[in-house]
């Protein structure tokens, strides 16, 4: 018999940039464990086929097209996501940019870097203030998981504004875990290292890149969204209501190495 804490019948799991990679790779495990999906994306191409693979569970699936960035798109969106959906139990902060042209800090310019912050912290902080009030008020607890990434504990050259993002997402989180825990809501983060996405596609690709760094990873492998399923299930599931604040480190071991 499935130990029981892992199933998710019941809930209901909110994953911004949930229509593709890792996002996509957690909703889908969500949804085979039982709980209904809503997914935020920017383009709505992309959530039209996240929702086509997810309703293979058979579960209730929901889209939204969702700049994070923007405030009101994000109090506007939370909203509908309950009206539809009914509650919120598990909210996982994922969409995210990555930096592009000139990542010195001696090239680049504000635009770039607020380009960044506005979706990779702002965008956590908007969707997570939503999903608090909401859990808060419901009294019923909830689950906050941020995507943070290696670069948060790692010399990440010509990234400082992506690092500074992630970095300030696990302060985030950790000081959110002190904060909502009377309120039962535990808010944890997850560092992937290098893993195959849309995101990461060019550097994956490159002959030189993957030269460099393939022989880094113990496993000899990019990660993939799947490999993301099983903490996201975890995370959102009755098994994990002690653990908050914790840093999930998923990697392949690659920060080890």
């Amino acid at each position: 018999m499935a130990y029981k804490g892992f199933d998710l019948t019941g809930k209901v799991a909110l994953v911004t940039g949930g229509n593709g990679g890792i996002g996509l790779g957690m909703a889908d495990a969500m949804a085979e464990a039982g709980a209904d999906i809503c997914i935020w994306g920017t383009r709505k191409e992309k959530n039209d086929a996240a929702v086509a693979q997810l309703k293979k569970h058979g579960r209730k699936v929901h889209a939204q097209t969702v700049d994070v960035g923007d405030e009101k798109q994000v109090q506007d969106a939370f909203a509908e996501t309950v009206k539809v959906m009914g509650h919120v139990d598990n909210c996982v902060a994922n969409a995210g940019v990555s930096g592009r042209g000139k990542g010195s800090i001696l090239e680049m310019d504000y635009e770039e870097w607020r380009r960044v912050l506005r979706v990779n912290l702002d965008g956590v902080f908007f969707t997570f203030r939503a999903a608090a009030k909401h859990m808060v008020e419901r009294g019923q607890g909830g689950s906050l998981v941020a995507m943070a990434s290696t670069a948060a504990i790692e010399g990440a050259a010509r990234s400082s504004h992506y690092g500074a993002s992630k970095g300030g997402v696990t302060a985030m989180v950790r000081a959110l875990s002190v904060e909502l825990a009377r309120y039962k809501i535990t808010v944890n983060s997850i560092l992937p290292g290098w893993i195959e996405t849309e995101m990461t596609a060019n550097a994956v690709a490159n002959p030189k890149f993957a030269d460099n760094v393939l022989p880094r990873i113990p496993h000899r492998r990019w990660g993939t969204g799947a490999d993301f399923g099983p903490i996201a299930v975890y995370l959102a599931s009755s098994a994990s209501s002690y653990t908050t604040g914790r840093d999930f480190v998923i990697d392949g071991g690659y920060t080890l190495f």
